[in-house]
């Protein structure tokens, strides 16, 4: 049987894009007066692991590009080059570079040749003026390409196709067979190569293709090297192995031998020490997906140590996640209707039944929360890569701004993630471009020249909030109000500031003097609000004049299962999500009033709210006509209340949520369905969309009001 190295590529692409991910982080984190040496070794590491990777699944253009970066990164570590601001630059358009050559390999569009030569040459030129400054006191920079002598041993395995993997091996340089395996049992291949990847590069090439355990690798005891890496134990026929340590140590492998073994000097203590598995085993190489990735980015799975030790964490598709999901949900549902059916049977003669049923109820939620605890990601995933696009968008409008992030840690369910990074994108740039102000319009304000902008996420209630804060100029009022007149739209001075802010949310609305390639043609706002809508949750504007705004997002723990209460129309059941309502009651006739322009508003406390009669809007037959002898639901949306009127409430539980688009399509006022415990649909209802359709509705009226007067 053969290998096919495509079944690793998925592998490769997540590790490749967690090692591009922690380099970026790592190197907007430098400090460039004194770059801290440990970032500087981890940003290496990263490259080198990626050029390794690259070379052994045969993708050239990565693996090129990325031993350019490679030389310089290792250069600038060992000091041989000065790290400077331009540097920096380059090596973050190299990563970005890299992503999207990482891109096209997985289907993506194709990365021009021409960008590719062009950050090869940036890089290549920064080396040279580098070392042209250093001249008189560097060695030449060129160095003639080193060939390692590497002894390994394959032991044989039923599911491995030893040959093929020789033949694999056999393009990494030149390859000889000193003594064939499989001849006995427990009798291992045993081979020389010599060519140009060292030891760390072969171990990482054998991971990815075979247990760790199987196979051990080492220095030729005949060639001798200056920058002996030392991570592994002497030839196989050595009797007594010899541990020796690389000058950087990688700290990447653990002898499995050797207690009076010096100590490395970048010992990253990631491994504990294996027991030897014969006296001439070298150590097994841990795969690099198990190496914790630096700056902050935490790698989804771990693999088992060369002796066979367990995985405290491993990589599984969503999909497979997402299935789980979907048949706990099946679950739930299966014992709604059990829990239905218990209801009419009678305590004293069905006590084991209903025991067993108040258990499983128990069982399922608690399964149900394992799970859902699966999907959940921290927002860091998000919030990381923002501290790249604050430093450039900074930089090209002249400002001076420091990125905040508090609360990374919370985590939110996967599928918000994912969605999470557009909107995200359009708030931090319209903070940047007209939030907070040049360096000489804050000090002529009386503030610092650095504008701070914070990110932050936390649990509120059933909810989490991730709020963009900026020190700015504030939103500004009038002008808001100006353009909105400008756009013929029904505004007046008595609106709250609530309801002018939300007018920067309207498509085609912008207040921005000048168009330029970061805003000013009024798209990304209205964008923004509409993807969270589509999320289950809302938006929220604040704001003071000079002191900056802040704009927050709530979202939902999960799409897959809510909180509701089901309510009755006529004959029809429909589902009102628990985070929407407020209270409900049952309005005196005295308190329902009728204003022209604005339909039926009943009196709640003082406040006039309007009433939404959900049957008409639905169209549903037979449904009470007369709020006072209906139950009226009052929500909020949008900091907007209105009355929803329902014949009757039947119930507050959990729900399973079914995409309606998927079995049938959009429906304006409904957000999906659910099965309840007697087996019929429910209709989910979109709060969202039937208040601010309501509202719509209201100044339309309004303004047709006012044009008759």
């Amino acid at each position: 049987m053969s290998i096919d190295m495509s079944q690793f590529h998925q592998v490769f692409f997540d590790e490749t894009d967690e090692h591009l991910a922690s380099m970026e982080s790592l190197l907007l984190a430098l400090d460039l007066a004194a770059p801290d040496a440990e970032a500087l070794n981890a940003i290496f590491r990263a490259a080198h692991s990626i050029k390794g990777g690259s070379a052994t699944f045969g993708f050239a253009d990565l693996a090129e590009l990325t031993h350019v970066l490679e030389n310089l990164l290792d250069r600038v570590r060992k000091g041989a080059l000065t790290l400077s601001a331009p540097m920096v630059d380059a090596f973050l358009r190299a990563k970005d570079v890299l992503a999207a050559l990482l891109a096209g390999h997985r289907g993506g569009a194709p990365v021009a040749l021409s960008d590719i030569e062009q950050i090869k040459g940036e890089l290549d030129a920064l080396g040279l003026a580098d070392a042209a400054d250093a001249a008189v006191q560097a060695a030449p920079t060129a160095q003639p390409a080193v060939e390692h002598a590497l002894l390994i041993q394959i032991d044989p395995a039923p599911n491995v196709d030893a040959a093929a993997l020789i033949t694999q091996l056999g393009q990494h340089g030149a390859l000889t067979v000193v003594e064939e395996g499989g001849l006995a049992p427990d009798r291992p291949w045993v081979l020389r190569l010599l060519g140009e990847l060292d030891l760390p590069e072969m171990c990482e090439t054998l991971a990815f293709a075979l247990d760790p355990a199987l196979f051990r690798v080492s220095r030729d005891q005949g060639e001798e090297e200056d920058e002996g890496f030392g991570l592994f134990l002497g030839a196989p026929a050595a009797p007594d192995p010899e541990v020796m340590l690389e000058e950087d140590g990688f700290g990447l492998f653990t002898p499995q031998t050797a207690p009076t073994a010096p100590e490395e000097d970048a010992g990253f203590g990631l491994f504990d020490p294996v027991p030897p598995a014969d006296a001439t085993a070298a150590p097994a190489h841990e795969p690099p997906a198990s190496r914790p990735a630096s700056g902050g980015a935490h790698p989804e799975r771990a693999a088992a140590t060369a002796a066979g030790g367990l995985e405290n964490s491993i990589r599984v598709n969503i999909e497979k996640v997402d299935l789980l999901l979907n048949l706990v949900g099946e679950l739930v549902i299966t014992q709604s209707m059990l829990m239905q059916s218990g209801t009419e049977l009678d305590p004293a003669e069905n006590e084991r039944l209903l025991n067993g049923i108040n258990q499983l109820e128990r069982n399922s939620r608690e399964l149900q929360e394992a799970v859902m605890s699966i999907r959940m990601t921290p927002v860091a995933f998000v919030f990381n890569r923002f501290p790249r696009v604050v430093r450039d968008m900074a930089h090209k409008l002249d400002k001076q701004v420091e990125l905040r992030m508090v609360g990374e840690n919370t985590e939110l369910d996967k599928s918000f993630i994912e969605k999470l990074a557009d909107p995200l994108t359009h708030l931090v740039r319209n903070s940047l471009d007209h939030g907070i102000e040049p360096p000489e319009a804050r000090i002529a304000k009386g503030k610092p020249p650095q504008g701070q902008l914070t990110l932050r996420a936390f649990h509120q209630g059933g909810s989490i909030v991730i709020e963009v804060t900026d020190d700015g100029a504030g939103l500004d009022r009038e002008r808001i109000l100006a353009k909105a007149r400008e756009r013929g739209m029904p505004v007046g001075d008595a609106m709250s500031d609530v309801e002018v802010w939300n007018l920067i949310f309207e498509p085609g609305f912008s207040t921005a003097a000048q168009i330029t390639d970061v805003s000013g043609r009024g798209v990304g706002m209205d964008v923004v609000k509409r993807n969270i809508l589509s999320l289950g949750g809302r938006v929220e504007v604040d704001s003071l004049r000079d002191y900056g705004t802040t704009i927050g997002i709530h979202l939902p723990l999960t799409l897959a299962i809510m909180d509701g209460m089901s309510v009755r129309i006529g004959q029809e059941t429909y589902i009102l999500p628990l985070s929407f309502i407020l209270e409900s009651l049952q309005p005196r006739a005295e308190d329902v009033k009728t204003v022209a322009g604005r339909g039926r508003v009943v009196n709640v406390r003082g406040e006039y709210l309007p009433i939404v009669a959900l049957a008409q809007w639905f169209r549903v037959p037979e449904a009470r006509e007369a709020p006072t002898e209906a139950i009226l639901v009052i929500v909020e949306c949008d900091d907007t209340r209105v009355a929803l009127m329902v014949d009757d409430l039947i119930g507050q539980q959990q729900f399973v949520v079914k995409n309606l688009e998927t079995n049938y399509h959009k429906v304006d006022g409904l957000s999906g369905a659910t099965i309840m415990g007697d087996g019929q649909v429910a209709l989910i209802l979109d709060v969202t969309t039937i208040v601010r359709r309501n509202q719509k509705t209201a100044q339309a009226q309004a303004q047709a009001s006012m044009a008759a007067e």
